[in-house]
């Protein structure tokens, strides 16, 4: 049974332990999609998902970090979310591992994310995608975002990408009650 909820600090271990692990090998998926489709140099990829950097990430307050578990035991996917404004809140990245692809965990871990921030008040969820990362973007668009601009964007490390940001309307402008809070 697959499970989705907010990261504690052992499954924010258990998450870091995975990925790198996972980019060690040049031929995984998460290697693929995160050092070699972008030429990230993979010291960066490593150190944003290094305990420190998730672990930093989480208790901030900022950003939250989802985990979709296998029988309470195997993390299978997760998502993380950044808190940009008070009515804004970026999609960061979701990742559904390879063996598990194509079972609607995706859409369920957006779906917990997308109730935790509008239930935090926030009207709009943002995310990028690359602009020939054609199953990511058909994902969204499925999901009810819309393509609202493409934009070049330069990296530190020299090279460029054309991003497609994508937005989620939650709210129509309406302010949140007093008795909503987000969900633990």
């Amino acid at each position: 049974m697959i499970t989705i909820r907010r990261a504690t600090e052992q499954g924010i271990r258990q998450l870091s332990k995975k990925l790198l692990s996972l980019l060690e090998d040049e031929t995984s998926q998460v290697y693929q999609d995160n050092i070699a489709k972008f030429s990230i140099p993979g010291e960066v990829v490593k150190e944003a998902f290094s305990e420190k950097a998730l672990l930093e990430a989480a208790t901030t307050g900022n950003s939250r970090i989802y985990l979709a578990m296998k029988d309470g035991q195997e993390i299978v996917g997760f998502a993380q979310t950044i808190h940009k404004s008070l009515d804004t809140v970026e999609l960061d990245r979701i990742v559904v591992f390879p063996k598990y692809t194509r079972r609607g965990i995706g859409t369920r871990i957006l779906n917990k994310a997308v109730k935790d921030a509008k239930l935090g008040g926030a009207d709009v969820v943002v995310v990028k995608a690359g602009r020939n990362e054609t199953h990511a973007r058909r994902f969204y668009e499925k999901n009810g975002f819309e393509a609202v601009k493409e934009e070049v964007v330069e990296y530190p490390w020299g090279s460029k990408i054309t991003l497609a940001t994508y937005r989620l309307r939650l709210r129509h402008g309406r302010k949140p009650k007093a008795n909503e809070k987000p969900a633990s």
